[in-house]
């Protein structure tokens, strides 16, 4: 079993900044593909970006890229996300995620464990 506890959420101005980390326990990552997701209020939940076990390989979602950068540290156990050049559309909770699928790796159902969220609200 894997824990992972996602932190750095707030309440941030457009054109704004945050830093996302996702400390994980009960587990190495390392063997793990590490993403984030994100839900909208009154819509479905999003693949954002995901890093290949090595931090070697990345993706993102058109709407981030350019303005979000996933990167992780198997020393510390621990994903980040950051965020800069905020848009309002990107106020959601955030999610991280680990699994063992590259190839569904934009997918939820690449994953098998999740964390509980932090919300990222951007005002205009």
């Amino acid at each position: 079993q894997v824990q992972l506890v996602e932190s750095g959420g707030g309440l941030v101005q457009a054109g704004g900044s945050l830093r996302l980390s996702c400390a994980a326990s009960g587990r190495a990552i390392s063997t793990y593909i590490m993403g984030w997701f994100r839900r909208a209020p009154g819509k479905e939940r999003e693949f954002v970006a995901r890093a290949s076990t090595r931090g070697d390989s990345t993706d993102y979602a058109d709407s981030v890229k350019g303005r979000f950068t996933i990167s992780r540290d198997n020393a510390k156990n621990t994903v980040y996300l950051q965020m800069s050049d905020l848009k309002p559309e990107d106020t959601a909770a955030y999610y991280c995620a680990a699994g063992g699928s590259l190839r569904i790796s934009t997918m939820s159902s690449g994953y098998n464990y999740w964390g509980q969220g932090t919300q990222v609200t951007v005002s205009s």
